[in-house]
Formats: C-alpha cells, sequence, structure tokens
C-alpha cells in the first residue's frame, strides 16, 4: 500500500491546484491524519510563504507547521542543480519525505511549479524526485488552446517518458478540457493507456479561470485605497476608461476590471456608480494608473459611499499596466472559499474518486532507487547503533569517513593506530573530530593485548599456535580489531584501505568463525545502477567455487538482499540460457541451481542465465519466455571470481554505477573488506552496510 501520491505536470497553468485540492480531501475522507509536501516551492516575489502550501495548510486546517511541508525553494534547487549536487537535493527530499510518512496516513506530494529555468525542464526534475521517493505519480495535463490530437500525443508521450525512466504512473487526469471534447479526449487517453492506469477528463471551469483582484494587487504592488475585504472579487474581463463616461459605460462588462488614469475622477465615479445601479453590470474593481490620486474632495466622496469593490493605485502608465493584468495566472487562495468549493466540486463530479482511492490503497512497488538505497542505509544503521572498529586508523581516507559518520551520528567508532599520529593527520586535514566521542587504540601497547593474547591461544592452541605468536599477533591491527569483536568490545570491523583481502579476513576465519550450517564465506556488492539496485557475488572471495559452493553463494547473496530491502530474483549467470548450452562450466551453474531449488524451494532463481536475458525483459521473453527471474533480476551469482570481479567493475567504470562493499556474508560477526583503492564514500558505505549486519545477528 503506497501512503503517498506524487502530482506531476506536463506544463505550468495545467490546473493542479484543483486535483491537489481533490486528492487532500479524498484522503481526509479516509484519515485525518494526511500532510501535504513540496519537494521545492515557488512563494513569488514579494511573498513570505509558497501559495499552494498555504492554501492546504489553511483550508483543510492540517496539523502541520509550514516548514516542515517543503524541502528546498526554487532559486535554491537551480543553485544546486548547476552544481551538479543532484545526490545532495535528492538525499534532502527523501529525508524530509520520509519524516512525513512515519507521522501521517497519507501525503500528498504536489510538484513543482517552474520550467526551463538553469537547463532543467519541469518534467525532468519532477520525474527524478518522483522516481527516487517511490510513490505513485498522476500526470495532469492542460488541454485548452491545444488541438485534440496534439495533446492526446502530448499526455501519452509524457506517460511513456515516466514508464521509461521506471516512474510507477497510476494515472492521468486531463484539466481544462472543452465541455465538447470530453468524450473525444477520454476515449484518445483510455485507446492508448493501460486500462489498469486510472484516466479523467475534467472541463475548463471558466470562473476557476478568472484571476482575483489579489492576484493583480501582488503582481502590480498596488496599493489599496478602498474596499480590501473584496479582493478575492473574480476579474472576467478589463477595459480601458479613456474615453468620456458616457462611451464608456456602455462597455462595461459583468464583473469587469476598469482600467483608468487616476486623475480621471469621471470614470471612477460613474464606475462607482454603475456598480451600484441595477442596470448596469457588477464590475470587479478598478485601478488607478499612472501614481496618480484622485483630489481630496473626490477622495471624501468615495469614502463616504463605502465603495464595495477594491481601489487600486498603481504605478505605470495605462497601457502597460493593461498588458501585466492580461498575463496574470490564476491561483486559488485559502481566503477564496468560492473557488475551492468550486474545484472540489469539480473534481468530485469528473474523477472516479472510489477508483483513483482504490488505486492508491492497493499500490506497491519494488522498485528501489540508489538514492532511496543508501537513505534507507542511514536509516538503518541508526536504528540500532552499533560500535565499528577500523583498523587503518592513520590512513587519511579512513580519518575523513570517521568525521562524516560522527557528524550524521550513526555509530559508535574506535580507530586503531598511534593517538599522536592519528591526531596529526586529523589536524593537517582540517576535520572536526571529537576526539573524546572515538576511541583511538594502539594495538602496539594496549591494555587489552594479554588477555587478547590468552583468547587467540587458546582458540588456536589446537593449530600449534605458541603463546608467544598470540601474544606477537594482537599487536597486528587485523587481529586486534577481530579479537575487540569476539571479546564484545566492537559489534563489527572494516579494513582494507591498506591491507590485503587475505591480511583482513584471514583472523575472522580462525577466530569468529562461519555461521552455523555455512560452509563458505562469501562476498557481494550491491552495485546502484541509475535506475536500481543489483546484488552481485561473489566477487572479492571464492576463485573457483564448485557447485555446491556455488548454490551456497546464492542462498547467502539472496539473504544479504532481503536484508538490505531487495526482492531477491536471482539469476545464476553463464555463458548459456536455459537447456541451450553443454559444457562443464555451464553443467556447474545447472547443478547449483537445482540445489537452491531443492534446499529453498521458495527462492526465484533461474540459471544457467545469460547477463541480457537476465537484465532485458525483451531478450527473456526470447530466450526463457516463461521465467519468473528472467528480464528483472535482482540478484547475480557469477560462477567464479574471475567473472565477478572483472564484471562488477566493467559495470562500475562505464555505467559510473556506485558500487558498495564486498560485504562479506557468512560469518558469525561481520568483518567487512574494502578494496586498497576505496575512497571516503566506499568506506562510510562499508561501515553502514558492517553497522546493519550487526543488527542482524
Amino acid at each position: 500500500m503506497s501512503k503517498s501520491i506524487y502530482i506531476t505536470t506536463i506544463e505550468p497553468n495545467s490546473g493542479k491546484s484543483l486535483v491537489s485540492l481533490g486528492l487532500l480531501r479524498m484522503m481526509l475522507n479516509k484519515s485525518s491524519k494526511v500532510g501535504y509536501f513540496r519537494p521545492i516551492i515557488n512563494k513569488g516575489e514579494n511573498s513570505t510563504y509558497d501559495n499552494h502550501t498555504y492554501t492546504a495548510l489553511k483550508y483543510f486546517n492540517l496539523d502541520m507547521k509550514y516548514e516542515d511541508c517543503f524541502a528546498y525553494e526554487q532559486n535554491e534547487i537551480v543553485a544546486l542543480l548547476g552544481e551538479g549536487k543532484t545526490d545532495e537535493v535528492i538525499q534532502s527530499i527523501i529525508e524530509k519525505h520520509k519524516k512525513l510518512e512515519k507521522i501521517f496516513d497519507y501525503v500528498l506530494i504536489e510538484g513543482t511549479d517552474f520550467s526551463g529555468q538553469g537547463g532543467f525542464t519541469e518534467v525532468d526534475v519532477n520525474l527524478m524526485i518522483a522516481k527516487n521517493l517511490g510513490v505513485p505519480v498522476l500526470i495532469v495535463g492542460a488541454g485548452n488552446g491545444k488541438k485534440k490530437k496534439e495533446f492526446i500525443n502530448t499526455m501519452v508521450l509524457t506517460y511513456k517518458s515516466f514508464i521509461k525512466k521506471e516512474v510507477d504512473v497510476i494515472g492521468l487526469i486531463a484539466n481544462k478540457i472543452e465541455k465538447d471534447e470530453l468524450d473525444y479526449i477520454s476515449k484518445g487517453l483510455q485507446e492508448k493507456i493501460p486500462k489498469s492506469v486510472h484516466v479523467d477528463v475534467i472541463p475548463k471551469i471558466n470562473f476557476l479561470a478568472f484571476p482575483t483582484m489579489k492576484e493583480v494587487v501582488e503582481i502590480l504592488h498596488g496599493k489599496i485605497l478602498f474596499g480590501g475585504q473584496f479582493l478575492d472579487n473574480s476579474i472576467e474581463s478589463f477595459s480601458i476608461g479613456a474615453m468620456q463616461l458616457r462611451n464608456y459605460l456602455t462597455r462595461i462588462e459583468e464583473n469587469s476590471l476598469v482600467i483608468t488614469p487616476g486623475d480621471r475622477a469621471d470614470i471612477i465615479l460613474g464606475a462607482l456608480q454603475a456598480n451600484a445601479s441595477t442596470n448596469y453590470p457588477k464590475i470587479s474593481g478598478i485601478i488607478l494608473t499612472g501614481s496618480l490620486l484622485p483630489e481630496d474632495s473626490i477622495l471624501n466622496l468615495i469614502e463616504g459611499v463605502q465603495a464595495t469593490v477594491p481601489i487600486i493605485s498603481v504605478e505605470g502608465g495605462t497601457f502597460d499596466i493593461s498588458n501585466k493584468i492580461g498575463a496574470v495566472n490564476p491561483k486559488i487562495y485559502a481566503t477564496n472559499r468560492k473557488k475551492i468549493l468550486l474545484a472540489l466540486d469539480t473534481f468530485d463530479n469528473y474523477v472516479d474518486v472510489n477508483r483513483l482511492s482504490s488505486n492508491l490503497s492497493s499500490f506497491s512497488s519494488e522498485k528501489l532507487t540508489p538514492s532511496m538505497f543508501q537513505y534507507n542505509l542511514l536509516q538503518k544503521a541508526k536504528a540500532n547503533r552499533k560500535h565499528i572498529v577500523l583498523p587503518e586508523g592513520t590512513d587519511e581516507r579512513i580519518i575523513e569517513a570517521a568525521a562524516r559518520l560522527q557528524l550524521l551520528n550513526i555509530v559508535d567508532l574506535t580507530l586503531l593506530g598511534d593517538k599522536f599520529a592519528i591526531k596529526q593527520k586529523i589536524d593537517q586535514l582540517g576535520l572536526q573530530i571529537n576526539l573524546d566521542e572515538i576511541k583511538i587504540l594502539n594495538p602496539e601497547d594496549s591494555i587489552h593485548n594479554e588477555d587478547f593474547a590468552k583468547t587467540l591461544y587458546d582458540a588456536r592452541k589446537h593449530k600449534g599456535m605458541t603463546e608467544t605468536t598470540a601474544l606477537d599477533l594482537t599487536r597486528d591491527v587485523s587481529y586486534y580489531g577481530t579479537l575487540m569483536i569476539l571479546n564484545g568490545l566492537a559489534d563489527g570491523m572494516v579494513s582494507g584501505a591498506v591491507h590485503t583481502t587475505m591480511h583482513t579476513i584471514k583472523p575472522a576465519l580462525q577466530i569468529i568463525k562461519t555461521k552455523p550450517g555455512v560452509s563458505v564465506v562469501s562476498s557481494v556488492f550491491f552495485m546502484c545502477l541509475s535506475d536500481r539496485v543489483s546484488v552481485m557475488g561473489d566477487c572479492a572471495v571464492n576463485p573457483n567455487p564448485n557447485a555446491e559452493e556455488l548454490a551456497e553463494i546464492a542462498i547467502s547473496s539472496a539473504a544479504s538482499a532481503k536484508a538490505f530491502g531487495i526482492e531477491p530474483k536471482i539469476a545464476m549467470l553463464s555463458y548459456s540460457s536455459g537447456s541451450s548450452g553443454i559444457g562443464e562450466e555451464v553443467e556447474k551453474v545447472r547443478k547449483a541451481t537445482e540445489i537452491v531449488k531443492k534446499l529453498h524451494p521458495e527462492l526465484k532463481i533461474e540459471g544457467p542465465i545469460q547477463y541480457d536475458a537476465a537484465v532485458d525483459m525483451s531478450v527473456a521473453k526470447t530466450k526463457l519466455p516463461n521465467s519468473e527471474v528472467a528480464g528483472q533480476a535482482s540478484v547475480f551469482i557469477f560462477p567464479d571470481l574471475n567473472t565477478g570481479n572483472n564484471t562488477y567493475k566493467a559495470i562500475q567504470r562505464e555505467t559510473g554505477a556506485l558500487a558498495i562493499g564486498p560485504m562479506l556474508q557468512g560469518l558469525n560477526k561481520p568483518v567487512n573488506d574494502l578494496s586498497r583503492g576505496c575512497t571516503v564514500d566506499d568506506i562510510f558505505n562499508t561501515v553502514l552496510l558492517t553497522a546493519i549486519q550487526a543488527n542482524q545477528l
């Protein structure tokens, strides 16, 4: 079930406010705990708040603070995206949204309102945000002023662009459609859009398309002279009062705006008298141009008759002001109850609310973007704080990662090494690290050495280890860190930035050992591709596993995937798919697949299978049409280390994917190995993995 829905538009002024208001009431009919979120707001010039957000909060009396309803302002987002800080933006938006999801039963997310600024189109930005939030999207488009076929094609192309980027679209709403075109648009969209996707068509409502005096005042920075309580008056048309009054009176229309120079007392008084007369239409307001004000005697006269329309003074010539008024785009304000009620009534009349509500309640998605995966890592690691030891404490990358981990307050840390040397590196790097909160232990001279030596001797004396050798080994950072875990002084270890894989994991194999029923320690990488996260193993430990070992690696990898929120669909990779190939290596993969099926029939697994058939649905339909894994695999098991290591590195370098790991699996306590070419990000992410593994034991 989805708790959120994301509204996006194909262009500005699509009537998204009407849909937002309708959806909020739909949600409030199901629960009183409803939240509202705009990832990016646009307050507008000379405004202290975003009107969409303010209207939603005030009209529906939502139990939220204004500042909790958005992540960024428009100018901030354009600058950050222009600087290439997309990941930072997405992580912040995810974090804000997740906080709301924890509080509310439903959250309405309203997309951006800007288009084309800084080279980013509205569709691109909304697509990126919706995809990373992992929520269903409702696409809104306006058909007014467009040819019918072109509008339908635009809506369909937008839908397909979201689907192509693996964003779930729950429905399409065609808004502002001429009433005689409703059936044509509805039929055209339903013919080209899958039946599972909700499609509704809303007619153009003229009253909602009319701006109000309040909007005109904001755009023109006008000064209210009289009638400030009538700013919600709608403007159906406007005209310039430049001719003699007897001629102008014939041009006044219902709810029209009178624009006239401020010294034309005859037009002002005549328009007010016409508004009061039953023989003339009502006017919406009067705009006085040129910064000119009527004489005091005229002002006193107007004040005495208590004008029932706003009279506004503005700077600028009459012609320029008229052009600005003509360009005003209408909004719905919290105070304009007439517009809000009409919008809600229109939504209920033309949108199948019950079906849309049902689709939202039943919606579920298995998609997991890299940004969401990394956010989940942070949250899982924070959920139950663990203590991680970093044996290579003097390495600059380790120190920088430790600083970031301390700043985010995720885990407790111990750095191994000389305290003076570590402090000197911290100062050289200019990092802010509170050494009162991070332990530093030196294996060369530690109060734990004698106890650790006894533990190590007892564990390895049957293998011929002497007490002297055991004491010497406690001064080795890898043995010392591993013995910290064994003695309960740490929950996990991350090493390998300086040392070899064997140096890192050998003590763990000797002391911590494998879990019951596990004979093979293996590894996986979490490959964060542009649109998904895949699990790949074994790419770091076992050179040439046999069928039984390969099966065990697959089972362990599936468990790791599931533990990190990825549904395991296992592809046992080979150079052939199905029964087409023969040879020793293919048979090994085939046998391993059968072992997994026998031991764990609940797992979805396919093998042997080629990589293209595992990830590409079009290839899968040709080679393995009946497979529930082909074309949608999430766990990839390589037949040997040579294939796995080269493949993951090729994918990483050629696609720019983030490879998190390797994460060792099968040990009683988590010990993870870094690459000697690792980055600060690699260390940071591997510490998170290790903390999460420790939580699962």
